[in-house]
């Protein structure tokens, strides 16, 4: 059985791109392992392939990159495998080399324009070491995955080489909702899934609830910004409007989604890499079923607006996103929503990701 080493620099637990990728290797018949780091906070994992998670020294900062590339890298060097899959920039280098060294295929999934992230906008030299690697090794790239048609038209501009696109879709699972785990008194929910970082939207939509007071607000998910979040949310005195449900596992994710009554993508416009963002989140709330307001951003607007699944946020001002959210009835969308879950679904995806994999150079 010809075997296929997957590499990401998160905890493997949440990553349900990477998740999808490794089972569809394993329905091609490939003995998959999935490497990854363990944080204090990672939960076991159980999956139906091998995973294995590097304890780090380092887990910020330039030195994580550094560790984590160089513990990759001699872990590659002496693994059995026939097919690499390295999953973002920060994977791209030890997978690369040893791909050369060792003459084997190697797949690179891009899942966001890396050097263009609004969390380099400001450190120029880490920008710069990233932006060196990737032109000296894109350009080089025979198997390319991104996300989105926007990051696509990016690269092969760029670079001239040839990307497939595979959206992140969700699987088709049936899931029973949960009961919301606090009483929202009957009040409509607004729901927030994903990274808590900067660039989201999310200090936007907390002033909005200001002005939103049938609703509340669920934010689900961790990250760099979220005790600032919790402070603007305290020093407004909206605790009771804005819930915290902390960082969820998938199952549990996609049994509260269907129970909002609105889901939101407010990314704002930070660099290439947001302004050509097609995220997760928002054919997590399509397939939950929920209407969605999103960004006035190509990839995102062209979602909502050729489905009729949702809004547009036009201009970026609490009163108007309050506005907007007041205007919108679930009912009312429900049959696009509907429809438009059957057209966007993992089953087509995946078809196109067997391809590639079928067909690797």
């Amino acid at each position: 059985m010809s075997r296929a080493i997957v590499s990401v620099t998160n905890d493997l637990n949440t990553d349900q791109r990477v998740a999808k990728t490794c089972d569809t290797l394993v329905d091609l018949g490939y003995e998959v392992l999935l490497v990854g780091r363990k944080l204090k906070s990672s939960t076991p994992i159980s999956r139906s392939y091998k995973t294995k998670r590097f304890n780090l020294l380092f887990n910020k900062s330039f030195l994580f990159y550094a560790e984590y590339n160089f513990r990759l890298f001699f872990f590659l060097l002496f693994s059995k495998k026939k097919l690499l899959i390295s999953n973002d920039l920060d994977t791209l280098l030890p997978n690369y080399i040893i791909s050369k060294l060792q003459r084997k295929k190697l797949v690179y999934d891009s899942h966001e324009i890396f050097t263009e992230v609004p969390e380099l906008v400001d450190k120029s030299f880490v920008r710069r070491f990233w932006t060196s690697i990737e032109k000296r090794i894109f350009p080089k790239l025979k198997n390319v995955i991104v996300v989105s048609p926007g990051v696509a038209d990016y690269y092969e501009k760029a670079y001239n080489v040839h990307c497939h696109i595979v959206r992140n879709i969700p699987k088709e699972i049936s899931v029973k909702p949960l009961a919301l785990p606090f009483d929202h008194q009957g009040k409509k929910t607004i729901l927030y899934q994903g990274s808590i970082n900067m660039g989201r939207g999310l200090e936007l939509m907390i002033d909005a609830m200001s002005l939103l007071e049938d609703y509340i607000f669920m934010i689900a998910g961790d990250g760099d910004i979220i005790e600032t979040l919790k402070e603007q949310v305290k020093q407004k005195e909206l605790e009771n409007s804005i819930i915290f449900l902390g960082k969820l596992g998938p199952a549990q994710l996609k049994s509260i989604t269907p129970l909002a009554d609105i889901g939101i993508s407010l990314e704002e416009d930070l660099g290439l890499n947001y302004r050509y963002a097609l995220p997760n989140k928002v054919f997590d709330y399509i397939h939950a079923e929920i209407p969605v307001v999103v960004s006035d951003l190509p990839e995102m607007k062209k979602i909502v607006e050729t489905h009729q699944i949702g809004r547009v946020l036009k201009d970026r001002r609490s009163k108007e996103l309050s506005s907007l959210i007041k205007s919108m009835d679930k009912r009312q969308y429900s049959n696009a929503l509907k429809k438009t879950k059957k057209e966007l679904s993992w089953s087509v995806e995946k078809e196109k990701l067997i391809h590639i994999f079928k067909h690797l150079n």
